[in-house]
């Protein structure tokens, strides 16, 4: 059998009406904070009991609401605010259907006063199913409306016990009022607990947007906020608002959002904003945003949804797209630097442990300090560390100055000749386009313009090294007439000056080629780690770079060798190596470029042993290349303690001495030497093993390898 259609009784339709709009304290109060601001107040207060379910008590400062409107006022569809339906498409107040009252009267108990400004009185009226119990009666009162609710949802009994958790209900109070204040600088907002003198939110009338983010969510949120804001007349769309930068994130995305002032929530434009921020935010953080969209009045529909908390407008995905831009470039822009905040210790307070800030190891911290792993930056506790993949490196004995510490003990280290010092650094750092120009420039020239100021160090004055060798290859001193008691990064005892025209002007056109960016880097870089032999990974404030370490080498080297220029020490070989089979060794392999058309090999070495004999007491005073009489390399410079070069490069040095040096003119001359000594000693990916065993150098006569 069909069932019955019945036409429902009006008391039960505005129930259910009721239940829709009202669905818990905060959608009242939602409703009705909106109302205060439609009727132009400045001051709202909300005093609130038992989560609101017990008593909610709204206060403001408007216009009032006229005597003859008392009766009708919480009944269904009455508005003051629109009159036809085509006034929709120009709706510019936040309520318009005339429900919002009358819905809380059929779900509680409503009890109004107001008074206009030319009315000598105030009224009260108390409302029970959208009309009034009886006639207004006068009474004293302050110009505006205050309007409290009490006993809500006393008659759906499963709404009153779905919440049964006053706490929580009232924090979803506070976060209703606390988003209008937020949004409505200028007026005064004020929520708390019934019998609390203190105030849980409390906004002054003066205040800025900015102002009202610091009260509500802290200063921690404000300070670090970017301001944004665009137009677009094709789209009729205006945007104004507040993102956090790079440096704050929260575990739970924060979006107030207003389109044409009413707070509303929009998903596509969360999940658009949250896409840019997954760049620059670790993972499963969320950025704090505050936006307020204007759109034309005619591109939008606010009648969506019982409780307007969802909008409907024109050209959304372009609309959208073009503020995902916006945000990103500003977000791009603001991260050329991260800043920490620490607190200052109190006048006589011993600093804990627990106090430091640290990112990295620094020079700040004492030897005997320890350094917890959730304190370094780019570093979890619980995640595997670089070091379990790394050899423990043997601790060397405290040097007597400190300049021996800009000295590596490996090749890898030697590609960071300035890393010494980590952490935050005061200077501005490179923007990617700035770095990736730089080193463009710096390709065709091999890294001339990489000044390191540790090189600079040691040519101003000088450093001393341990002067221990490893094994039967100890370098030993050569004592140099000196006029300074300075000593040098080269281990030499004493440091003579070096007068001549050529090496100054080689040391000025460093100077000038320096590119003060790449200098601060290396200055102010952590070393992360080695990612093979050709490439090093470091960390400059909060940017990683990949360091191509055989072309950083050969220009420390370079450096080296002409800041420190004739004061070396001497690396002697184990065994003499002769300069006829280093050439002939030289001359066998495809680099050479030998052919036919250039005479037999054996004339070709002859003469390459003959020539560098010539020049053997220049090659020994000035950069400590020793060639005994019978035309045999005994020692070659000492330019980093306890670091040996890769002796398979040795025949090629050897062979380009003779064919690629200028030996003409004094600062060619110089230049020339430097370049291919600093060649030879760099860090290359051909020479460089990858066992976990350094092999010793041993020349012989007969083979020259490693062996």
């Amino acid at each position: 059998m069909a069932g019955v259609i019945r036409r429902l009784d009006e008391a039960v339709v505005n129930r259910i009406a009721a239940g829709e709009v009202i669905q818990r304290p905060a959608n009242a109060i939602k409703e009705m904070i909106e109302n205060c601001l439609d009727a132009k107040s400045t001051n709202i207060q909300v005093t609130v009991k038992e989560g609101g379910l017990k008593m909610i008590q709204i206060q403001d400062n408007g216009t009032g609401i006229r005597k003859e409107d008392m009766e009708i006022v919480c009944e269904r569809f009455t508005t003051s605010k629109l009159q036809t339906f085509e006034d929709l498409s120009s709706i510019a107040t936040y309520g318009f259907r005339g429900e919002a009252l009358a819905s809380i009267s059929h779900v509680a108990h409503v009890t109004i006063t107001t008074k206009t400004a030319d009315a000598k009185c105030a009224y009260r009226a108390s409302y029970s199913d959208g009309r009034p119990k009886a006639p207004p009666k006068p009474c004293a009162g302050n110009q505006g409306t205050q309007i409290t609710v009490e006993d809500l949802f006393y008659n759906i009994t499963t709404r009153r016990k779905a919440l049964k958790n006053p706490s929580e209900e009232y924090s979803k109070i506070v976060e209703v009022v606390s988003r209008y204040a937020i949004h409505n600088s200028g007026k005064s907002f004020t929520v708390k607990k019934q019998g609390e003198l203190v105030a849980d939110v409390k906004t002054l009338p003066n205040a800025t947007i900015l102002d009202n983010i610091r009260v509500v969510f802290g200063v921690n949120v404000s300070r670090e906020l970017i301001e944004v804001g665009c137009e677009d007349q094709k789209l009729a769309f205006k945007l104004y608002g507040y993102v956090s930068n790079a440096n704050y994130s929260v575990k739970k995305c924060i979006l107030i959002l207003f389109i044409n002032h009413r707070l509303v929530e929009s998903t596509a434009l969360k999940k658009a904003i949250e896409t840019v921020y997954a760049a620059y935010l670790p993972k499963n953080t969320h950025p704090f945003l505050y936006l307020s969209l204007e759109i034309a009045p005619h591109n939008i529909d606010v009648n969506v949804h019982p409780t307007k908390h969802e909008v409907h407008f024109l050209h959304e995905d372009c609309i959208i797209e073009s503020i995902q831009k916006h945000v990103e470039s500003k977000l791009l822009g603001s991260n050329s630097s991260r800043t920490y905040f620490t607190q200052t210790l109190l006048p006589g307070l011993p600093a804990s442990t627990s106090d430091l800030k640290a990112s990295g190891p620094s020079p700040s911290h004492e030897a005997g300090e320890r350094v917890y792993a959730h304190q370094m930056v780019r570093t979890d506790s619980k995640a595997q560390k670089l070091d379990a993949f790394l050899q423990p490196i043997a601790k060397a004995p405290p040097a007597s100055s400190s300049s021996s510490s800009s000295s590596s003990s490996s090749a890898p280290s030697a590609a960071r000749p300035s890393g010494g010092a980590t952490g935050a650094c005061g200077s501005a750092e490179l923007g990617d386009e700035e770095m990736l120009d730089a080193l463009a420039e710096v390709e065709p020239k091999e890294a001339e313009k990489m000044e390191t100021s540790a090189v600079g160090a040691e040519a101003e004055a000088g450093g001393e090294a341990e002067g221990e060798g490893e094994g039967e290859a100890a370098p030993r001193k050569r004592p140099r007439v000196n006029k300074e008691e300075e000593l040098t990064a080269g281990a030499t005892p004493k440091r003579r000056v070096i007068k001549l025209t050529s090496v100054r002007e080689l040391r000025e056109e460093v100077t000038e080629k320096n590119h003060k960016g790449l200098q601060e880097m290396l200055q102010n870089l952590a070393f992360v780690g080695c990612v093979n032999p050709r490439w090093s990974l470091v960390q400059h404030h909060t940017k990683l770079y990949l360091l191509n370490t055989s072309k950083l080498s050969e220009e420390l080297f370079y450096q080296i060798l002409i800041y420190d220029f004739g004061n070396f020490g001497v690396l002697r070989l184990s065994s003499p190596a002769p300069l006829y089979e280093l050439a002939m060794l030289a001359l066998d392999s495809e680099e050479s470029g030998w052919s036919e058309d250039d005479g037999p090999k054996e004339g070709l070495a002859e003469f390459i042993v003959d020539f560098l004999r010539k020049k053997t007491e220049m090659l020994e005073d000035y950069f400590s290349v020793e060639i005994d009489g019978e035309g045999n390399l005994t020692g070659l410079p000492l330019l980093l303690d306890r670091y040996v070069p890769a002796m398979e490069g040795l025949p090629m040095f050897i062979l380009r001495l003779a064919t690629e040096v200028n030996w003409e003119n004094e600062k060619d001359c110089f230049r020339d030497f430097s370049r291919e000594c600093a060649r030879f000693y760099s860090v290359r990916k051909e020479y460089t093993l990858d066992s976990d065993t350094q092999p010793q150098v041993t020349l012989t006569p007969s083979n020259t390898h490693h062996t």
